[in-house]
């Protein structure tokens, strides 16, 4: 009886904490989008909750993921790394696809990086620290496959 109660309660322990880790890896909707040659898998932040959130609390990401932030109007959008430890690179992105300007962030800083004041963005690309430079994707190319902004 008592092997049977130790293995109940390690088999709740464990069910917990795997609901613990699930929780903390919300499921977004996800779009492909592309950029040149290369191809990126992106979790959508369209709502204003999910924009506050981010990537905040991961650790981890997959090497051609990111996160698409999506903005109701065009405006001048700024982006921060409060509680992200992981260092990113964003694109800033106006409502044809175009990249306005790309911005690296460190982890857990309060800085803020900005989009261009002179061209309104509708969209924001965070991937892993470095990325676009590394496949010397710049400003004034296009990411396709935008989903639209509502």
């Amino acid at each position: 009886m008592k092997n049977s109660r130790r293995s109940y309660s390690l088999f709740l322990v464990l069910m917990a904490g795997a609901a613990g880790a699930l929780a903390q890896t919300p499921q977004w909707k996800s779009v492909q989008l592309s950029a040149g040659m290369h191809l990126i898998q992106a979790e959508v932040a369209a709502t204003e909750a999910q924009r506050e959130e981010g990537l905040m609390y991961r650790d981890k990401m997959p090497a051609n993921a990111g996160m698409l932030f999506v903005f109701g109007a065009p405006a001048t959008q700024c982006m921060w790394m409060k509680n992200t430890p992981l260092p990113l690179s964003v694109a800033f992105i106006d409502a044809a696809g175009k990249i306005v300007n790309i911005e690296d962030m460190q982890p857990h800083t309060l800085d803020s990086h900005c989009s261009s004041k002179t061209v309104p963005v509708r969209y924001a690309l965070e991937m892993h620290l470095g990325w676009f430079k590394q496949r010397n994707i710049k400003p004034g190319m296009n990411i396709g496959n935008l989903p639209p902004a509502r």
